[in-house]
Parts: structure tokens; sequence; C-alpha cells
């Protein structure tokens, strides 16, 4: 979306990356779609994607990474985007659409995929780690006059997203006793000061499996965006009037710049 909204005049550009990942295509698990097993995990994969032809799939909007992603999926297995009937819809109501069956199929962030499976009626089709790796889910995107003006306050926010990213992946442990990992003392924070989700949720998203969502490796690389681009093109919906110099500044983390993870511990 920045990088439309770039093309289309905005003056935005890209800063940071927000995550890596962080994204899952959901159906019910009595659908004929978890049903089917082929012979491995690429057999499945590509069996239950075909079987998504004529499905109804609820995406957050048509300029969305969830939309991309499924485009991507969808044309590696011979299919068309058209094969498929797209719908839009809120990502926190996804899960209640998808219960009710209205629609057959659901893309979105986390945690809200996460959510069906922890209720018991969802079940994955695939993660963004086994059709696209360290596909780029966010970004910090900032108006040209915050960076002209107030250059110190973004490079603070820049860092700050950093360091945390570096201390959340610091440590993989999975770990639900009073030796919380950093992803479980997150889940934690997270859930009870900002987000008013149920830490397990969290706690699910950060852990099932661990390389669910990525917080490091997060610098503004132009192969990944230029990969984004083509796909996005493809797609139809990116006309390639700007590039990867128009509409991102990586001044805020130049090559060779490194940082150090916070040194912090969530107290209770």
């Amino acid at each position: 979306m920045a990088m439309k909204l770039r093309e289309e005049g905005h003056p935005i550009k890209i800063v940071y990356l927000g995550h890596r990942d962080g994204t899952a295509l959901m159906v019910h698990k009595d659908s004929e779609i978890a049903r089917f097993r082929g012979a491995d995990a690429k057999a499945t994969l590509d069996g239950r994607l075909r079987l998504l032809r004529g499905k109804r799939i609820a995406v957050p909007n048509r300029l969305s990474n969830q939309y991309l992603i499924l485009y991507k999926a969808l044309a590696e297995r011979g299919m068309r985007i058209s094969d498929v009937e797209i719908g839009e819809a809120a990502p926190p109501e996804m899960p209640m659409l998808l219960q009710t069956r209205q629609f057959d199929a659901i893309i979105s962030g986390e945690p809200f995929m996460a959510k069906t499976e922890m209720e018991g009626f969802g079940e994955v089709v695939f993660l963004t780690k086994d059709v696209w790796p360290n596909f780029i889910s966010c970004v910090l995107a900032v108006k040209d006059t915050t960076i002209q003006m107030r250059r110190a306050e973004v490079q603070r926010l820049v860092d700050g997203i950093a360091r945390s990213g570096l201390w959340l992946d610091q440590d993989s442990r999975v770990d639900h006793d009073r030796q919380l990992s950093h992803r479980m003392q997150a889940a934690e924070f997270a859930a009870k000061r900002y987000l008013g989700q149920d830490p397990k949720l969290l706690r699910y998203v950060l852990s099932k499996p661990p390389d669910r969502v990525k917080y490091t490796n997060l610098n503004v690389r132009r192969p990944d965006f230029e990969e984004i681009e083509r796909w996005f093109k493809l797609s139809g919906r990116f006309e390639g009037k700007v590039g990867f110099d128009d509409y991102t500044d990586t001044s805020f983390v130049p090559e060779g710049r490194s940082l150090k993870a916070y040194d912090w511990e969530f107290k209770k």
C-alpha cells in the first residue's frame, strides 16, 4: 500500500520494516480443503491451493500484502486470481466469517489467523514462510516533511523498532514457566498493556512455530522490494511509475550499522 500511495503522488517514504512473515491462509478444519492430504507437505499444500478454485476468500483489501501473497501462491501453481472469488473483510472479523462459513478461506496478519486454530475450527493451508520466505509483512512509512523536519525523532523510532526486534528474536526458547523467553514476555506485555488480547493467543502466535513471525533482518533492501514490484505489477495493482529509490529512504539504517538489543525484562 505504501508503494502504491507513492505511485499516486503521496509524499511518503519507507524507512524501515516492521517484521517479516506473520501471515497465514486458513480454512475450516471440516472443509474438503483441510481434509486433503498429499504424499508429503508440498503435495498437500499444492493440492489444497488447487481446491480453492471457485471458493470465496477474504483478504483485508486488494492492496494488502495478503492479496499479493495469495496471487503469487496461486500463480506458481498454474492458477489465476480470477479462479477464486475475492472479498474484503476487516481482519478482526475474519475468524467469525470463517467459523460461520461465510468465506471458504481467510488470509490476514496475526493474531487473527491463529485465533481460529486456538478455537478449534481453523486449519493452516500455509504460513507466509511456506510460500514466500522472509516476506516483508509491514513497513514504517513516513511523510517526507516529517523526515526533513523531525529526522532525529524518526531515527529514534527506527532504532527502537530495531532494538526491540533484536530483543524479541534473541531468545528462541518457548518456555511457559517462570523463566519466560523474550517472546513470551512480549506476549504478556503487549496483551496486557496495548492489544487487549488474551496473552495465550499472543504466546501461540510467537511460538507455534517460533519463526511464524520474525523481527530481525528489517533493513530496507532493494532486492526484496524489486521482487515485490515484479509480482505487484503482474497482479495489475501497480504500474511501476516509481521504483525503489522513489519510495524508500535507506539512510536511517545504512549498511554496516549495528545496534544492540534492549537490555530489558518484563516485570509483572
